[in-house]
């Protein structure tokens, strides 16, 4: 069994600031960090290695420095690690994400489509939670989405799989054959620590670097090109003030809360 995982390196958004003149977020002197809901998918992954010794590949679509988040999950226990990187890559919305996404994953897997695609439910920076159903629909395979709990058997007919996933209404067990894309949720198990002796062989680790040539990509479906939509404004919400303080105490308190609101022309009084 193979299974890729998905991980993006993010923005602290305790600290995102934003370019007054580009409308773009200002990443230079901003810490990085690994996307929090792509930690609950790898997990899902280490544990499906852990029961069935399947093999773990992770990858993350970024500048180089993403090799950082790479580099973190092979600590924790991945197999392989790959960057796709390359400024043609640049300005994709997530359909040219999805696409350049799934070349990669067909790449690194010899040509094949691998058991099991998981990424986080979405990414902090975005938060659009279209990149994992849309690279299933590049490699043609089910999805299933805001799962929490991931079992695997393997019969004489192939891979079956049975997930939880969380609905509006409750949980749903959702059935069905490999291979598959999945959104993971953070209510899944929590994700481990890497061990010192992981720290050690991900820092030794060689990460595959792919670029839109390696992954035979088209050109018109990467990038700026391959994006229908653009971003032309972004903005932070503005600052709100503090509302009105009325300082009053006992009996004339009711009739301050009243008036005050009679001014606003939200009661009637009488």
């Amino acid at each position: 069994m193979h299974v890729v995982v998905c991980v993006k390196q993010v923005p602290d958004t305790t600290n995102v600031r934003i370019n007054p003149e580009t409308n773009t977020l200002m990443r230079e002197g901003v810490e990085s960090i690994v996307n929090p809901f792509d930690e609950y998918a790898l997990e899902q992954g280490l544990i499906l290695k852990d029961r069935h010794g399947a093999k773990l590949t992770v990858v993350s679509m970024g500048p180089p420095q993403a090799t950082a988040v790479l580099r973190e999950s092979l600590a924790r226990g991945a197999d392989d690690a790959v960057l796709v990187s390359s400024r043609a890559f640049g300005g994709a919305d997530t359909l040219a994400t999805s696409y350049t996404i799934a070349q990669a994953i067909k790449k690194a897997c010899g040509g094949k489509t691998p058991d099991l695609v998981l990424f986080g439910k979405q990414a902090i920076d975005g938060d659009t939670a279209q990149v994992g159903p849309g690279v299933s629909e590049f490699l043609g395979v089910p999805l299933v989405t805001y799962v929490r709990k991931i079992d695997v058997s393997v019969g004489g007919y192939g891979a079956k799989f049975s997930v939880e996933s969380v609905m509006d209404d409750g949980v749903a067990t959702i059935e069905g054959m490999l291979p598959a894309v999945m959104t993971v949720l953070k209510e899944s198990d929590a994700p481990r620590y890497a061990p010192l002796s992981g720290a050690i062989r991900a820092a030794k680790a060689d990460v595959m670097v792919l670029n839109e040539k390696d992954i035979g990509a088209n050109p018109s479906e990467i990038g700026l090109k391959g994006s229908p939509t653009k971003v032309v404004t972004i903005f932070p919400p503005p600052i709100k003030g503090g509302g009105e303080k009325i300082v009053v105490s006992g009996a004339d308190a009711a009739k301050a809360i009243v008036d005050f609101l009679e001014k606003k022309g939200l009661v009637k009084n009488g």
